[in-house]
């Protein structure tokens, strides 16, 4: 059966000697199918994979019709931030421990990209959110995150203290350790080991959850995912503010972190079969 894509490329886990295997498998796979394989260049460098175009994970949305990482969640977190600029479509094989955005598992990787490659599969638009941070009233940084931005105390014990408004209007001040502002999507990460709520992916909203406030009176909350949220600084201490886990920025006294909904989204794409519910109760082992 004809394919849905042309052209695909792969990309792995870096420093994992163990995705070169599965890699090579489903890249003989696709290739077998007359689908055009590219590799991810530092993928293809550290696995040591050769007889496949490599490509720069920049220049993948410009020049392939899907993107299948091998890998965590983690992988997959750095993937879809490096292509969210692009509309490529993503498919996550778990390599890593939980798998809530790799879902399709290593045993029935070539049978469900199979599926897949034939058009058989279900779309999910999936929201990142964008944060800009502000010293003096000049813009300090700014990026994207598909999983939370987090504002955190550093190394030190010391609580932080923070000012939160949305949409412009004060909301509280808390001392804690932080503040951590989710999408659905990351609902299931950092927050959830912080007491959030689990929001559903398809949920048009925003989750702000304390990270062991000092008063316990201070609880998560969701918010419509239209609006803004404004974190000041009050009392900083060795503080810092983090995308996805990652490219972390220290933070000072009076500094603003404006978090939003990014303009862009991101596309996963998964087998008919796959349920969100299926995967909570897997994952988190429910009854």
């Amino acid at each position: 059966m004809k394919s849905a894509f042309k052209t695909v490329a792969l990309i792995g886990k870096y420093m994992s000697p163990e995705i070169r295997e599965p890699m090579l498998a489903l890249a003989d796979f696709m290739a077998e199918r007359q689908i055009h394989v590219l590799v991810e260049e530092q993928t293809a460098e550290q696995l040591d994979i050769k007889g496949y175009t490599t490509v720069h994970i920049k220049d993948i949305g410009a020049t392939a019709d899907l993107a299948v990482v091998l890998g965590g969640d983690g992988t997959m977190l750095t993937v879809a931030r490096a292509l969210m600029h692009s509309s490529i479509p993503l498919v996550g094989v778990n390599r890593g421990r939980f798998g809530f955005l790799t879902d399709l598992s290593s045993e029935s990787m070539l049978e469900s990209m199979g599926h897949i490659l034939t058009g058989k599969f279900n779309i999910e638009q999936r929201m990142l959110l964008s944060a800009t941070i502000f010293r003096d009233g000049k813009v300090l940084n700014e990026d994207s995150a598909l999983n939370d931005v987090v504002v955190s105390k550093g190394a030190t014990a010391r609580l932080i203290e923070l000012e939160i408004s949305i949409d412009g209007q004060f909301v509280h001040r808390q001392r804690s350790d932080g503040l951590i502002v989710a999408t659905p999507t990351g609902t299931t990460a950092y927050a959830l080991s912080a007491g959030g709520p689990i929001l559903h992916p398809g949920l048009e909203a925003i989750a702000l959850v304390p990270i062991c406030p000092h008063t316990l009176s201070n609880r998560p909350i969701a918010i419509n995912s239209a609006s803004k949220v404004e974190i000041t600084l009050t009392e900083s201490g060795d503080s810092c503010v983090l995308f996805d886990g990652h490219q972390s920025t220290a933070l000072v006294q009076g500094d603003k972190v404006l978090v939003q909904r990014a303009q862009k989204m991101v596309s996963l794409l998964h087998p008919l079969e796959h349920s969100h519910f299926a995967m909570l109760r897997e994952k988190l082992h429910w009854g």
